[in-house]
């Protein structure tokens, strides 16, 4: 059984203390792709940001609501934050807005926690089916703070 809670928000918080060494990095390391074919720093920075998004502006309300969650096409929605990256947005723009949002979603979790603990469908389905765990929107943190690791990881080993 997966131990949600405190510290699962608390975990995920964390990204924030590891997004501010990023303003130190290079330009040029900024905007390369970490591997062929794959994104830019700038982009994969962009992508987790447009998740937190997604969730305050459209998961949470949906939960507030008694409804379920709704996850949209993962390519094409990733595709938004990978142009937003390259629209020209500064790299002190772009993880001042990423800190924000991250901090943003951290607080409502913690001053909400009905929301966040709540059980609720993911596209209509109550249980991950690889845990079987109950689907939450704190459930949804627990695996994209995996989901972010995965990212961070790419990063550091280009930097």
């Amino acid at each position: 059984m997966i131990s949600l809670g405190k510290q699962t928000i608390h975990r995920y918080k964390e990204f924030i203390e590891w997004s501010d060494t990023l303003y130190e990095l290079d330009d040029n390391i900024w905007l390369t792709p970490i591997a062929e074919g794959k994104a830019t720093v700038a982009e994969i920075v962009s992508h987790l940001m447009n998740w937190d998004n997604y969730l305050i502006n459209t998961i949470i309300p949906a939960i507030k609501n008694g409804e379920g969650m709704i996850f949209p096409n993962f390519d094409s929605f990733n595709q938004q934050a990978y142009e937003y990256a390259c629209s020209g947005i500064s790299k002190n723009r772009l993880l001042d807005e990423f800190n924000q949002t991250c901090l943003q979603l951290v607080e409502i979790m913690l001053t909400e926690p009905d929301v966040a603990t709540k059980n609720v469908t993911a596209n209509g389905v109550e249980n991950c089916p690889h845990t079987g765990t109950p689907y939450s929107l704190l459930y949804i943190i627990h695996e994209f703070i995996v989901h972010d690791i995965h990212h961070k990881n790419q990063i550091l080993s280009i930097i």
